[in-house]
């Protein structure tokens, strides 16, 4: 039985052999080398097996150029009988100057994601404008992507304005704002000042100098001071919270912001 065995097993090996290497009566036209690698290229079998002859490429009609002109008859004994024509009539009339033309652009406003760490009621720090280092109350997301903070104005002195979330530092405290009711005409169009209008001035006005100061209206005032009512009374349940709003952010010598966990 071992006998047996020993001579089918070489017999398998002796055919498999052949047929892998193409020495059989059907070999392989692309038979393999010695690693596995195949003889001839996949170009190269193409044209063994004649595979040209099953794919008939057939030529495509040339398009022909599109006429500019056309011949029409005229009536008339003196007019020639025909006359070609443009079959795109040109612009008689050009504009004397040059008129600057609106480029097509595929430039789409996104509305701006607001950061994870950023929810309604988060203490920030602001990193820019003349109330940098202080800590203020997120309140909302405008729908320019600005944030609609608030100090509030009794705590720090800082009112409702808008700050970009690229110049604040988020921090890990935050304020319940549940009670806090901000009014619906609070946007970006709100916080807009007026152009100025210029008047024509006489030879002894032109050299005075006037100075003209910002007046904040009576309707920012009364919005001021409803939202830091309602938010003032959440503080006063943790005074700690009121003087941390009150204390404004500094850095000392050895301090670094990337290392701290605000």
């Amino acid at each position: 039985i071992k006998k047996v065995w020993r001579l089918e097993s070489s017999f398998s090996f002796c055919t498999c052999s052949a047929r892998t290497f193409g020495m059989g009566e059907r070999g392989s036209r692309n038979p393999l080398l010695p690693g596995g690698v195949s003889r001839y290229s996949r170009s190269k079998m193409f044209a063994r097996r004649a595979a040209y002859k099953k794919y008939k490429t057939v030529a495509a009609p040339a398009k022909q150029p599109e006429a500019r002109f056309v011949t029409k008859q005229v009536p008339g004994d003196k007019n020639g009988g025909t006359r070609t024509v443009p079959v795109r009539a040109t612009n008689k009339l050009y504009p004397t100057e040059d008129m600057r033309r609106k480029l097509k652009h595929r430039k789409i406003n996104h509305p701006t994601r607001l950061r994870k760490s950023i929810r309604p009621g988060t203490v920030l720090i602001l990193l820019a404008n003349a109330h940098r280092g202080k800590r203020v109350v997120f309140l909302k997301q405008l729908k320019s992507g600005l944030l609609l903070v608030t100090g509030p104005y009794r705590a720090n002195g800082c009112p409702l304005r808008r700050v970009d979330q690229t110049y604040v530092i988020a921090t890990r405290t935050t304020v319940d704002i549940s009670k806090v009711q901000v009014p619906e005409h609070i946007d970006d169009a709100y916080f807009r000042r007026q152009a100025r209008t210029r008047k024509s001035k006489s030879e002894g006005e032109m050299f005075e100098e006037r100075s003209t100061k910002f007046q904040l209206s009576d309707q920012r005032k009364a919005d001021q001071k409803s939202v830091d009512a309602a938010l003032l009374e959440s503080l006063k349940k943790t005074p700690e919270l009121l003087w941390y709003l009150r204390a404004k952010f500094t850095l000392h010598k050895g301090q670094y912001p990337h290392a701290m966990v605000f």
